[in-house]
């Protein structure tokens, strides 16, 4: 069905036919983001893209994105590697935050990014990239305690930095959990390799099977600046079960590390998994392909207060793992005995007094995990809460970080718990600074360590100088003082300007430092000040035949300084009257 429209000779519509849909606007009135007279104006700020602030590792991902749009993936791939050095491994193993933070959910789909940054990362191996050596040495030595992920990347930026960094771990092989903890069907031994071979080939030390006990012998013996402890989180939590058979059971760190190196653990034809992370998924996964029937997992909470990821769970489901949600373990026996639970009103998990049996050969705990501190607690000053340092024990105030500010008669004060304590025998209180120390510069920029504990103590304020004669013009000067008369002594007969050189001539000589907050400042070196006074010297040169123009009252070994002859057009020519400037 069609209709006609009636149009007029120039095909417009007819007069009759024009008929608005809708009224039309008010300008005059109109109210609103849009209306003749706006009165919001847009303020525009420069903010990280979604992407980028969402990345834990700090990477810049729209730049390495827009160069392998351009076709440019070794530079894509430097872009990439100035952040984190290992890209084929995190394209694998990271739940990718940046897609959850990218606008582009909201539109149709987020930019695959872990995807392109598992491309990037394989290309690299495949064609043998490697990373620029810094061409500037800092001289510094700088060990790593632990070849994990985070030591690896320590290690990483503090040689591309310039210094030398030895790595000192426990285990086989380089890698931590990378390589016990992570399944090799998600991460490839063949890529972890290749990945810390090419950190190797950067000047990177790594020595393996190498237990340290002794942090500040190690530091001593190896005669290092710095020291750098990333020993990762490879102590299972135990759980307390009443009726408990320890045969039967094992944590799921040490069944992961024998998979991952090499061994094949007895686990029989059902397996249950106690935990709700993403090491229980990997456990549970793990076990599956070992040749269990079943794998269990058990989970006193709900799916949705699950701490592992949503795909991790997903994908173990896919592969046959079942999720007992809302139980706990109370009794592993020739049977697994477990508790159902119900949530309360704030959503914790509670007892219900009926209980429920499961067949089980294996119980694998995973339940989470701490780190081995025990070699430094040896250190002094070191406090720890469980594994974790406390960083300002018995202060909360402390938390925050504190802004010193300098005053112009006070000095300034040191940390509450500094003011009261002791000073150390045979240390004068003027060398009591503990602030940290600059390594050197290297090809990425400068890093900065602490030698000493991180108190700040600072100097106490030098004594006021002894008061001046009032002979002395320089301490006249100084403070502000006037006399009458005329300058003595050898100042007599100079020029302010003048006068002011000769003073700053002195204060470079005898090491005064200059400016308000002289305090604080510290004297320059003798060859400083000497570099400075032979820039001044063509002040003190005199000329010869120039009198004082005082006459005798003058003095009569003083002249006045060098000064330039007027040009003969300004009226400097001899004879001729001195001729007015425009203004």
């Amino acid at each position: 069905m069609s209709t006609v429209t009636p149009t007029s000779a120039a095909g417009h519509l007819a007069p009759s036919d024009h008929q608005d849909l809708t009224t039309r606007p008010d300008l005059a009135t109109t109210t609103g983001r849009v209306a003749p007279v706006r009165a919001r104006r847009p303020v525009y700020l420069d903010m990280l893209p979604p992407c980028n602030a969402g990345c834990p590792a700090g990477e810049n991902i729209q730049e390495w994105l827009r160069l392998i749009k351009a076709h440019q993936e070794e530079k894509a791939w430097r872009q990439l590697t100035a952040d984190n050095p290992f890209p084929a491994i995190h394209g694998r193993v990271c739940y990718h935050p940046c897609e959850v933070a990218c606008n582009r959910a909201d539109l149709d789909g987020a930019v695959s990014i872990h995807s392109v940054e598992r491309y990037l990362g394989d290309l690299a191996i495949e064609k043998g990239w490697a990373y620029t050596r810094p061409t500037v040495r800092s001289g510094h030595r700088v060990l790593v305690i632990g070849a994990g992920p985070a030591g690896l990347s320590a290690a990483y930026h503090l040689a591309m930095m310039g210094h030398q960094v030895e790595i000192h771990d426990s285990g086989d092989a380089a890698g931590g959990m990378m390589r016990y903890g992570i399944p090799e069907y998600r991460l490839p031994r063949e890529v972890l390799d290749a990945e810390i071979g090419r950190l190797a080939d950067l000047g990177v030390k790594i020595v393996l099977n190498h237990n340290v006990t002794d942090l500040a012998e190690e530091k001593a013996e190896g005669r290092f600046d710095a020291v750098f402890v990333a020993i990762g989180a490879h102590l299972s939590k135990k759980v307390d079960i009443p009726n408990m058979d320890a045969s039967r059971m094992v944590d799921a760190v040490s069944f992961l590390h024998q998979v991952g190196a090499g061994e094949k653990p007895m686990i029989g034809r059902r397996v249950a998994v106690y935990g709700g992370g993403n090491t229980a998924m990997d456990a549970a996964r793990v076990a599956k392909r070992l040749g269990a029937e079943e794998s269990i997992v058990v989970y006193r909470r709900t799916a949705a207060q699950m701490p592992a990821h949503e795909e991790e769970r997903e994908e173990a489901e896919r592969e046959g793992v079942q999720m007992n949600w809302l139980r706990t373990i109370t009794d592993v026996g020739e049977e697994l005995t477990v508790e159902v639970m119900e949530l309360d009103e704030n959503g914790k998990p509670h007892g219900t007094g009926r209980f429920e049996k499961l067949e089980a050969d294996t119980v694998i705990l995973a339940v989470g995990q701490e780190a081995d501190t025990g070699f430094l607690h040896k250190l002094p000053g070191m406090r720890f809460k469980n594994d974790v340092v406390d960083v300002n024990p018995g202060h909360p105030d402390d938390r925050r970080p504190r802004r010193l500010r300098r005053r112009r008669h006070r000095p300034l004060r040191a940390h509450r718990d500094d003011r009261h304590r002791p000073r150390q025998a045979g240390r004068p209180p003027d060398r009591q600074v503990a602030a940290p120390r600059r390594l050197g510069p290297g090809s990425q920029g400068e890093h900065r360590r602490v030698q000493r504990p991180a108190r700040l103590v600072l100097r106490r304020p030098p004594a006021p100088p002894p008061a001046r004669a009032r002979s002395d013009p320089a301490g006249q000067l100084r403070r502000g003082g006037r006399r009458p008369g005329r300058a003595p002594g050898p100042l007599r007969g100079r020029p302010l300007p003048v006068l002011r050189q000769l003073l700053r001539v002195r204060r470079l000589l005898r090491g005064l430092p200059r400016g308000r907050h002289h305090q604080a400042r510290p004297r320059p070196p003798l060859r400083v000040r000497l570099r400075q006074v032979h820039r001044l010297r063509h002040l003190l040169r005199p000329v010869p035949g120039a009198r004082h123009p005082d006459g005798p009252r003058g003095h009569p070994d003083r002249v006045h300084p060098r000064r330039r002859k007027p040009h003969p057009r300004m009226g400097g020519a001899p004879g001729a009257e001195p001729r007015r400037l425009r203004r």
